[in-house]
């Protein structure tokens, strides 16, 4: 069998969709027989203009196994630069899938739709089976993002893209359970998986524990800093209620950090650091004392699970989220030590926050146990060579 493995990210990048399809091929590989190929076609490392690492275009990781890797060049984080760059990569990758020979089941792993949208072109002109990771809903986040904005007169062609996309699946995993009614109203004859995002063992297999305390009360936040985090909207009025005791640590780049910069303006206990590897990012949550996470305040964001819980859950420190919908109940339900607040909504941050008491001894060892991505990616991998 020949299985393509289509991921606009992939390892050395960094975000939740590299990390998430660089596991899923490592338990693929353990799923497959001799004979067997996988093939995966990815984008040189891209997600940061200001983060880069070291990629080989084409690298055969095992006999059986090979990547190719397509060059995008630089770019920013806007939805037209973002637009152009993926059409880009959609004409390389059909070039690319021109050589080969067919597939005969295509994994295409999706947050922004499109990825999702060239696997099932592929898959339908190959007459291959087609399974979806979809981890995000991207035309229920433009609707929310662009209501106001002349881009709003696109979302219907994405509509229609979107339904294409669905129902030419074999089969569609949803990272979130919050994404089922919306999934099912469009086509509830597939067959659906809910694979969340996990723990990875760069994670299990360090300690947390601080070698010596702060000075200040250091809060971390690690990630994107574009619309659907709305930092901009939260950031400066947390660190006016927080005084100068606390310390608000912001690592990471994105589409609003301009916006973010503008509103720090000021402020002194908010400090701004570039991306990072996850050897330092490890460190960097070693020496914080509590980690924080934000969604915008938009409906759509009501649907998804931030990848990043599943980090920040694994580590000893406390977290404060800014999110509502499934996330919050997915937090409520199995994330001790940790509570939420309306986003975008200093106020009532403030006043959950005034109320948490020391917490000394964080213990999730349930949970982790629970999201070992190992575990959940092993289960996918079957679930998709077996359709």
């Amino acid at each position: 069998m020949r299985i393509l493995v289509l991921s606009f990210y992939y390892a050395p990048d960094l975000c939740a969709g590299s990390f998430r399809t660089t596991a899923f091929v490592e338990e693929l590989k353990k799923q497959i027989n001799p004979n067997d190929k996988i093939e995966i076609i990815t984008a040189m490392p891209n997600r940061y203009g200001s983060f880069s690492e070291d990629a080989k275009e084409f690298e055969k990781l095992e006999e059986n196994i090979n990547i190719t890797r397509i060059d995008l060049g630089t770019h920013k984080s806007g939805f037209v630069d973002q637009s152009k760059l993926f059409l880009k990569f959609a004409w390389q990758v059909m070039k690319v899938v021109k050589k080969r020979e067919k597939y005969d089941l295509i994994y295409a792993t999706s947050s922004r739709l499109m990825t999702a949208f060239l696997g099932s072109l592929i898959a339908n002109k190959q007459k291959a089976k087609l399974y979806l990771d979809i981890r995000d809903i991207f035309t229920d986040t433009l609707e929310s993002v662009f209501a106001k904005s002349k881009l709003r007169y696109v979302i219907p062609i994405f509509r229609k893209i979107e339904k294409y996309t669905i129902n030419s699946a074999t089969h569609i995993n949803l990272v979130s359970k919050g994404f089922e009614k919306y999934f099912k109203n469009i086509n509830n004859k597939i067959a659906y998986s809910f694979y969340t995002n996990g723990i990875d063992d760069v994670f299990l297999e360090y300690s947390f524990i601080q070698d010596k305390k702060n000075e200040k009360i250091i809060i971390t936040y690690a990630g994107n800093i574009g619309e659907g985090q709305g930092l901009e909207k939260i950031i400066s009025a947390m660190a006016k209620k927080l005084g100068e005791e606390y310390e608000i640590h912001i690592i990471g780049d994105g589409g609003r950090k301009k916006a973010l910069i503008k509103n720090l303006k000021d402020i002194e206990n908010v400090k701004l650091f570039t991306p990072v590897n996850r050897t330092k990012l490890l460190e960097i949550y070693k020496n914080s004392d509590i980690l924080f996470l934000h969604l915008n305040d938009y409906e759509a964001f009501k649907k998804v699970l931030p990848s990043k819980l599943f980090e920040y859950a694994t580590t000893n420190k406390f977290i404060i989220a800014g999110v509502s919908g499934y996330a919050k109940e997915f937090i409520e339900e199995n994330i001790s030590d940790a509570f939420t607040f309306e986003p975008c909504n200093a106020n009532d941050f403030y006043e959950k926050f005034k109320k948490v008491e020391t917490i000394t001894n964080v213990n999730r060892i349930s949970f982790v146990e629970k999201f070992k991505r190992e575990n959940i990616m092993n289960k996918m991998a079957k679930e998709v060579y077996e359709i």
